[in-house]
């Protein structure tokens, strides 16, 4: 059997984006593309993939299509997340929502971010504004040396998913909505 793809990287929170705009120029990185709203449902089946410390989730993100993501259970090697993920580019994430609902599969988190990303070498920089601040991710095989090249230090790196976080965030701010949402809008479909 084939083995699965793994997805290897490294986030911090508090990140000026605009600092490091400026130092990715620096280093001749290339932007992929302007910054643009990406809208993210995380389905489940009587929590079966939360048990496995699994994720399925449908993405759209405006004028780049969707895709469908699994990942597996994460682990950490140094301060990198290391999970294996099987990812598939779809038409359109409100049909993807109606096929897993017929399979049982109901939405159990949305969460929206604007995400811009730039790319070093191999690495994948994902600078990331949401509903709870600015984000950075490194991803790719060297996120943590990439990370440091940009002038971050990966013994303060992340370790929680935009989730999690969101999580803490509402046990501090309990009149936050129960998704981390720029807006109150309605899903796909």
């Amino acid at each position: 059997m084939k083995k699965l793809p793994i997805e290897r990287e490294v986030k911090f929170a508090q990140a000026d984006l605009e600092t490091l705009r400026l130092r990715l120029l620096e280093l001749e990185a290339e932007r992929i593309g302007p910054g643009s709203l990406e809208e993210n449902w995380l389905l489940d089946r009587g929590d079966e993939l939360g048990r496995r410390g699994s994720v399925l989730r449908i993405r759209s993100q405006e004028g780049q299509g969707a895709e469908v993501t699994l990942k597996g259970p994460a682990k950490f090697d140094g301060n990198t997340k290391v999970r294996p993920e099987l990812e598939m580019n779809i038409e359109d994430a409100s049909i993807a929502l109606e096929l897993f609902a017929g399979l049982g599969y109901e939405v159990v988190r949305r969460y929206q971010k604007v995400r811009e990303e730039w790319r070093l070498g191999a690495e994948t920089i994902c600078l990331d504004h949401t509903p709870i601040g600015d984000f950075v991710e490194f991803e790719g095989d060297r996120a943590e040396a990439v990370a440091k090249r940009c002038g971050f230090d990966p013994e303060q790196a992340v370790r929680k998913s935009y989730l999690m976080l969101y999580a803490d965030w509402i046990q501090s701010h309990p009149e936050a909505p129960r998704d981390m949402l720029f807006v109150d809008s309605k899903p796909a479909g």
